[in-house]
């Protein structure tokens, strides 16, 4: 039976009518506190950190917000999860901050915002701007004066921030700034961070508690509805250190009840092909609009390439002034609010977090009476299925709404046929948790790993600015803690002396064999102004990998390490190697430090057919999504899109060596980075001629790929086999000399660690290193 049936019970939350808060704060709430609320605000009294894990559309970002009334004449930080939502949640918490009497002053802080902020006032470099500004924010901003900043800002900002990954002349002052200025740190729907993406936000947790940070009042907030099980576990270990952590679960029943959610009348599907499932889908929403035309509804789907071909289809069906998209590539949000009151909205995964879905003329009832989805994991299905019949605060709670979700074809190999129907949410919820395939993959195994090397980053910058004072001792105790936290066991001279090496190779990659500018260093002098040290390590990392026997000969000490460096010192040919080195072992390891992981750079796409945006227009695309869904025409200046694809196209990759067999045995299986790369798109057996976007071919051209290039034959096939389940990106690659060519499996950028991350000791780092620390 692939159709199955449920009534899911109508929600309530406990409400606080009597909040033992003070005045000034419950003035921020006006229709009343929560009793989420009243918790998360009376627990930041004496705890370091709250977490909030009511319900999605229950106030949430107000808890969170209530938090900064314990430091109120100091600096706050809100970290949105997206961009679409930092300037709806700066407005929120302007209000906010206005009825709760708070001083703060509120800025948005996209990356956006800061490019527009005054070069003549603030500098010119992105990272000099935000400094200048959090360290004298008056200076652009002259209502701040004498007053604390709330800044509201988005994760990657934050992560470069405090990962020292701005430039050299801005790095050290902007991380001082953001570890240094905030006394209350939000962070929404944190559930949203992958296993790399939460080492960020851990690390800084960790941060706080070894410098003390806590000690001096400072408060975090963790907001989400739907929490990692293995962040959940990582905190509990940050807590055995002494951190101080109160959890909210939003789920308390008082006799002050109020309705939340109405009823719903939910029909689970098998997933369909694509083209059977919005064949569906559109018919499900014309039948609606035929037989409800007075309702609302929304259909939310994983992909942006289903919901603009459901779009089409319902456009061909005449609804076209009924349906409105809300997706990435819109990223106006005047446009986005259009969408949002149409009587059908079409969206991607944008619309969970934070979206309301709020309409202009609001209803009395549910501003969603019906809600269609696909959910590829239990965390996307309890938010979607949380976003219909939403009631709290309206007059009209006892409508029922109607969902269907489609949920993987392994769901009903796994048994969701043994759905209790008549069990409501909670049978419901014990059915999604026992399904493997509803499992969101999250690679715990990164943290005992590579996430070391990444924090190793930071760790080392602070250790530089601390040598020789009296708190260098607390570089190590926030290794320790961190190795508590996420279950490594190497020792911090292990990801110490690979992070030097990676430092190293950064600046020497930027440095030119020649100038003729006298502001700029020339590669040698750059080398040479390395310390000892570093420069060694990295010279006997170089020969390690290129010249292993003259390695040998330098252990034995047939020769001094001065020797190499005059060759270096000598002849241009041997720096120009050694640069050349520096720019291969900075790329494989690039993809760590970075926030999310991007192959290539977003296009600047021309749409005057509406076929990704609901007006002509420009936007920003994935160069991939564009090659895969798109038929375009492009010259030096635009690119145009001019139909969707009849067919989704392959992506594949080639790659020209000298020397195949070479290859072979020095690159397959082990973290690289490759030049003379292609992208092919093909349709079944046949190669599609495509002129690739200036940009694109360029950036492919000129760059080196990291990622990892596997044979799918032999002892690697179970480590495949696992990869593909926990859905690491990866592609064909023809490795070919010219004369001969072979067929392997590629996984690019991030993809490539996360490989190595999870399939252990099947793959390899580039240089033999052993990739696990348990």
């Amino acid at each position: 039976m692939s159709h199955l049936k449920i009534e899911l019970e109508p929600r309530s939350i406990a409400s606080c009518p009597n909040p033992d808060v003070p005045p000034t704060i419950q003035n921020a709430f006006p229709y009343g506190m929560l009793q989420h609320q009243v918790e998360v605000y009376q627990a930041a009294e004496d705890h370091d950190i709250i977490l909030d894990l009511a319900p999605t559309g229950t106030g949430k970002t107000s808890a969170g917000l209530s938090v900064i009334a314990y430091n109120c004449d100091r600096n706050a930080i809100y970290i949105a999860p997206t961009n679409a939502l930092i300037e709806q949640q700066a407005e929120a918490a302007r209000k906010f901050v206005r009825d709760a009497g708070l001083p703060h002053i509120v800025k948005a802080a996209s990356a956006q915002h800061v490019k527009e902020w005054p070069d003549d006032l603030v500098g010119r470099r992105s990272g000099e701007k935000l400094y200048n500004v959090l360290r004298q924010p008056a200076t652009i901003f002259p209502e701040c004066v004498g007053r604390p900043l709330l800044l509201v800002t988005n994760p990657d900002i934050f992560y470069y921030a405090a990962f020292f990954q701005y430039g050299p002349l801005d790095r050290s002052n902007i991380a001082s700034v953001f570890y240094n200025s905030f006394a209350t740190i939000i962070f929404d729907e944190f559930h949203l961070y992958d296993a790399k993406q939460l080492v960020g936000l851990l690390f800084y947790l960790a941060l706080s508690k070894v410098f003390g940070y806590f000690q001096c009042n400072r408060k975090v907030v963790l907001l989400t509805a739907t929490p990692e099980p293995a962040c959940e576990a990582a905190l509990g270990k940050l807590k055995e250190t002494g951190v101080r952590i109160y959890s909210v679960d939003g789920e308390k029943e008082t006799d002050q009840m109020l309705p939340s959610q109405t009823a719903v009348s939910l029909e689970i599907r098998k997933q369909l092909d694509k083209e059977s499932l919005i064949k569906e889908i559109a018919n499900e929403v014309l039948q609606r609009i035929e037989q409800k035309p007075n309702q609302f509804g929304a259909v939310i789907l994983d992909s942006l390439d289903q919901v603009n071909l459901l779009n089409k289809w319902l456009c061909d069906a005449g609804i076209e002034d009924l349906r409105g998209r809300i997706t990435g590539p819109e990223k106006s949000p005047e446009k986005r609010h259009k969408a949002a009151q149409s009587q059908v909205i079409l969206a991607t995964s944008t619309v969970d977090v934070g979206f309301n879905f709020e309409r202009d003329n609001a209803p009395d009832r549910q501003n969603l009476d019906w809600l269609i989805f696909s959910t590829r994991d239990r965390f996307s299905f309890w938010q979607r299925i949380g976003r219909v019949g939403r009631v709290l605060g309206k007059k009209q709670a006892d409508i029922p709404s109607e969902a269907i979700s489609y949920l993987p074809e392994k769901a009903w190999e796994q048994g969701i046929e043994n759905l209790d129907s008549s069990g409501g949410r909670n049978a419901l919820r014990t059915a999604l948790e026992n399904l493997d395939c509803m499992k969101r993959p999250f690679l715990e195994i990164y943290w005992k790993s590579e996430a070391f090397l990444e924090v190793a980053s930071p760790l080392l910058e602070m250790e530089s600015s601390l040598h020789n004072l009296e708190q260098e001792h607390l570089i190590h105790d926030l290794y320790e803690v961190l190795k508590k936290v996420l279950g490594g066991s190497r020792s911090w001279k292990h990801y110490k002396y690979r992070m030097m090496q990676i430092a190293t190779a950064e600046i020497l990659s930027k440095a030119p064999i020649r100038t003729t500018k006298p502001e700029q260093w020339s590669f040698v002098r750059t080398l040479f102004k390395q310390s000892p040290y570093s420069r060694h390590e990295f010279i006997k990392k170089f020969l390690e990998l290129n010249y292993p026997e003259q390695l040998d000969a330098l252990l034995r000490q047939e020769f001094p390490i001065q020797e190499i460096e005059d060759e270096f010192r000598e002849y241009e040919e041997s720096a120009t190697e050694l640069r050349e080195f520096a720019i291969y072992w900075k790329t494989v390891w690039s993809p760590i430090f970075h926030f999310r992981d991007s192959l290539f750079q977003n296009l600047a796409i021309y749409d005057p057919r509406k076929l990704l945006l609901d007006n002509s227009g420009e936007t920003n695309l994935d160069p991939i999504h564009l090659l895969r869904f798109y038929e375009f025409e492009c010259d030096d200046r635009r690119i145009e899109v001019l139909e969707r694809a009849k067919n989704p196209y392959q992506l594949s990759f080639t790659l020209k060596v000298d020397d195949l067999g070479r290859f072979r045995n020095t690159c397959l299986s082990k973290l690289s980075a490759f030049r003379n790369c292609s992208i092919v798109r093909s349709s079944g057996d046949s190669i599609r001629p495509t002129t690739l976007p200036k940009s694109l071919r360029e950036e492919i051209q000129n760059s080196l790929i990291p990622g990892l290039v596997v044979s799918e034959s032999g002892k690697n096939c179970w480590a495949i086999a696992r990869l593909r389940k926990q859905g690491i990106e990866r592609y064909s690659i023809k490795v070919s000399d010219g004369f001969k060519d072979d067929n392997y499996l590629f996984f690019p950028s991030l993809s490539g660690i996360l490989a190595i991350a999870s399939a252990g000791v099947a793959l390899k780092c580039p240089d033999e290193e052993d990739f696990w620390v348990v």
